[in-house]
């Protein structure tokens, strides 16, 4: 890989700035040991939400609100992010983060659960985006629930690990990561792709 590539990956990741409020919440998010995402990576689903005109959004991992507020960023005033978490903690830091960016509290739904208990209560067909950023051993039914959820044209994205790219690489979770993959890759009723921003963003648009 050429040097010049590497400093053109780097830039991108820093080419949109978070806002401050963004950067609170990630920092906070730091504190309770739940990573936000990086820069790059909210840019780009900021952008995916805007994109599709997203008016209904299913997080999966809240952390402390940072990748919310990028997502609300580009939805629709009237646009409503659901975010699922199991740390109570993690919750109340997300609601501090999204009243102080000024963020209407009809337009966040935060759920205090296990996701996999979660998301099967959830309406079939009623979500434009599904974001999941979480335990990837879960990742196979996440996109199961997510392929229930979306409605045709809406996206998922999936938080990846750049670990995954080298084949030496062989833990539980990069051969789920592997597998997943693999599996959308294959699937008629997805259409993927795999971005490298972050640690990697994998999004698949439902057909």
């Amino acid at each position: 890989m050429s040097t010049q590539k590497v400093a053109a990956w780097s830039h991108a990741e820093t080419f949109v700035a978070p806002s401050e409020h963004v950067e609170a919440a990630a920092r906070r998010g730091e504190q309770l040991g739940a990573a936000p995402v990086p820069d790059g990576t909210g840019a780009v689903l900021q952008v995916l939400a805007a994109a599709i005109d997203a008016r209904a959004v299913m997080e999966v991992g809240t952390g402390a609100g940072a990748s919310g507020l990028w997502l609300l960023g580009g939805m629709p005033a009237d646009g409503i992010l659901t975010t699922i978490d199991l740390e109570t903690e993690n919750q109340r830091a997300a609601r501090e983060a999204f009243a102080a960016a000024g963020v209407a509290h009809q337009r966040t739904r935060v759920i205090a659960g296990r996701a996999l208990e979660v998301l099967p209560r959830m309406t079939d067909g009623a979500y434009d985006l599904v974001v999941v950023d979480a335990d990837r051993a879960e990742y196979p039914e996440y996109v199961e629930q997510a392929a229930r959820l979306l409605r045709t044209g809406g996206t998922l994205a999936l938080t990846w690990s750049d670990r995954e790219s080298d084949p030496a690489n062989r833990d539980d979770e990069t051969r789920t990561l592997r597998e997943v993959g693999r599996s959308l890759r294959e699937r008629s009723d997805f259409l993927v792709s795999l971005l490298p921003v972050g640690d990697g963003l994998l999004v698949a648009v439902k057909r």
